[in-house]
């Protein structure tokens, strides 16, 4: 632990996975050989892969949950690297709870899905989902009916040219303009499920229909989360956390990577949601935040850890308590 300790004070502070840059980071007095020795040993522990989850459900607010799932992916020479993230909506960004690195491009398959979900069952039971959101690449009978068993609701973007009870459901929304929501009077068959379906248009005039099984003006309130995860990879690659440097592509060493650079993201999240209670993020003309919770977490995090011990402990305490629940002081 003291090693993962030193690993994700070297990420916070350096914001960077390139191994040189963050094995720099490390503290002692060995040499810089030494030090990567230390960080490809930490990379190496079969035993991180037990530790993530339990630190990272103790962080969650009580009650109900919305998770998305989807892919991060990037090219280290002519490899692809493909991670499969499943996490809760937090804060205006996505917790990654469970992942998996994929062993090819593209899009993930049914049965690794359903392996990711029942990882994350085991800590997370389904009667705290409020419902899983996910994209058009999520589709198919097998995987509608693993999540229907479970008893996990669904919000999920399906094709414009998915069949729903013998007809396209481009041609059942063909008229639905933009701004306009509409849905079938009953529930109609999606992928062998039974389901509501809803569809509006996109400001692009792209038509945007989902399979859910909850309230329909919830639907659109669910759903809009979906982007949550997306600010999660941002603020963990190029904005943040640099994590398309890596030059790791071990599946198992590239997965103990991203726990790491998780619990470094979650670090700067907690303690910029703390400091936001205190001292609020001034808001800017166009209605967004001039800094995002997590860099206002990260300036007094990286600061603390490199000239402040007392506080930087204080900071790290943090993680002892879960994020307060939405709407709490």
């Amino acid at each position: 632990m003291q090693r993962v300790a030193d690993v994700v004070c070297a990420l916070i502070e350096k914001q960077t996975t390139n191994q040189k840059k963050l094995a720099n980071g490390l503290p002692g007095t060995g040499s810089a050989e030494a030090k990567r020795k230390r960080l490809a040993r930490c990379l190496q522990d079969e035993q991180l892969d037990a530790c993530w989850l339990p630190v990272l459900i103790s962080l969650l607010p009580k009650g109900k949950q919305v998770l998305t799932m989807d892919r991060t992916n990037w090219d280290h020479g002519q490899t692809p690297l493909n991670l499969l993230v499943l996490g809760v909506v937090l804060e205006g960004f996505t917790l990654p709870l469970v992942w998996v690195a994929l062993p090819h491009a593209g899009c993930s398959d049914s049965p690794t899905r359903e392996r990711l979900i029942a990882r994350l069952l085991k800590s997370l039971p389904a009667k705290r989902w409020k419902a899983l959101v996910a994209d058009r690449e999520f589709i198919g009978q097998d995987w509608f009916t693993f999540l229907r068993k479970r008893g996990i609701r669904r919000v999920i973007r399906i094709r414009a040219d998915t069949v729903v009870d013998e007809l396209r459901t481009d041609i059942w929304f063909e008229t639905v303009q933009t701004g306009q929501l509409r849905c079938l009077f009953e529930k109609g068959w999606v992928y062998g499920s039974l389901m509501q379906v809803v569809a509006t248009r996109d400001a692009d005039g792209d038509l945007v229909v989902l399979a859910t099984d909850v309230s329909v003006w919830e639907t659109w309130q669910v759903y809009g989360l979906r982007w949550t995860i997306e600010c999660t990879f941002s603020s963990m690659k190029t904005r943040g956390f640099d994590l398309e440097r890596s030059a790791m592509t071990i599946a198992e060493r590239l997965e103990r990577l991203f726990g790491l650079v998780t619990l470094a993201w979650v670090c700067c999240l907690r303690v910029g949601v703390w400091r936001n209670a205190l001292q609020p993020i001034a808001v800017k003309a166009h209605g967004r935040r001039a800094v995002s919770l997590v860099s206002y977490g990260w300036e007094d995090l990286a600061q603390a850890i490199r000239w402040e011990e007392t506080m930087a402990e204080t900071y790290f305490g943090l993680l002892r308590h879960p994020f307060p629940a939405p709407g709490a002081a």
